[in-house]
Formats: C-alpha cells, sequence, structure tokens
C-alpha cells in the first residue's frame, strides 16, 4: 500500500505498480513470506505523451533520493515500444502491460480515486500456480519467441521460487 501511495501522490499520467513487483510480492505472499523482497525492482510504468524518455531517469533519481530503501525502475511506456522485437507503439500502460513476455508478469497496480485498479489481462492463474508461460503475444512471433525462451534462461526464478514451473515457447514449424 505504501508503494501505491508514492505512485499516485506522483501524480504521474497513467501510472501503476508492475511486471515482477506485483508478481513476486504475491509469490512470496503465497509462499507464507508476506514480505515485499528488497531486492526486487519497484517497476513503474506510466504513460504520457509529454514526457521526453530522459525524464524516466530524473523522475527514478528523485524517487531513490526520498526512498532510498527502495530499487525503482521508473519507465513512461511511450517508449518503450523500442525495447521489444516487431512492436508498434502503446497506447496505454495497460496496453503495455499487456505485451508484456509472461502471463505471471503481466499484472499491474494503482490507486484510481481512493480505490486499488488491478489489471491482469492473462488472469491470476499462473501466479496463483507457481507458472511462468508465454503471453499470447509472445506467441505471434518467432523472434519474441526466441527472446522469451533467452529471458527465462537467464531469470533464475527457480532458484528463489522452487515451486515454479517454466514453459518454454514452442515455435510453430
Amino acid at each position: 500500500m505504501r508503494l501505491l501511495k508514492i505512485i499516485d501522490d506522483l501524480s504521474l499520467q497513467d501510472a501503476w505498480i508492475v511486471a515482477g513487483t506485483v508478481r513476486n510480492y504475491l509469490w512470496n505472499v503465497l509462499s507464507k513470506s508476506n514480505e515485499l523482497d528488497v531486492t526486487t525492482d519497484i517497476d513503474v510504468a506510466f504513460y504520457d505523451k509529454d514526457i521526453p524518455y530522459e525524464k524516466n531517469q530524473e523522475i527514478q533519481d528523485e524517487l531513490m533520493k526520498k526512498y532510498p530503501d527502495f530499487n525503482w525502475e521508473v519507465k513512461n511506456q511511450v517508449y518503450m515500444h523500442i525495447h521489444n522485437s516487431n512492436t508498434s507503439v502503446y497506447k496505454s500502460s495497460r496496453d503495455a502491460v499487456y505485451h508484456y513476455p509472461e502471463k505471471c508478469t503481466s499484472i499491474a497496480l494503482r490507486i484510481n480515486k481512493g480505490e486499488i485498479d488491478v489489471f491482469c489481462p492473462y488472469g491470476l492463474e499462473d501466479i496463483e500456480h507457481f507458472v511462468v508461460s508465454p503471453t499470447s503475444y509472445i506467441m505471434s512471433d518467432r523472434e519474441r519467441i526466441k527472446l522469451y525462451n533467452e529471458r527465462q534462461k537467464t531469470k533464475k526464478w527457480n532458484e528463489k521460487y522452487s515451486r515454479l514451473s517454466i514453459i518454454l515457447a514452442k515455435m510453430e514449424k
């Protein structure tokens, strides 16, 4: 809740706590740890066409100064398509979350008018069952499939979460 309030107080457009921050917290809760792992990045996604790419770092640095207990990673989703193969410009933060590589990573939380908004376009089943599987977006492109499989080899999530099942993407012939 503290992190959600910090992000809400930034007054960034379409701002959410996303991806591994939420996924890992939920896996920790399901593992009876109930803690936010301080080694996990605090992934913040926002969407504002009026904020230049370089401003991400300034916002991130300011958060690091004010809240040094957390490892902040702030990204304006207007520009993030450039980091992904064969991807069009995102239309919103939700659109960006839809394009994340794993179903369990495609999750976002924010405070909106005093209520907690949850966005998880692929549902919560993979998180609940400790499964890492590719999104339909990943499966629609051979290059993205290749990058997804390489990502799974480098993340080493199963070293932290022994119950985890990682499903590699298979390319159609």
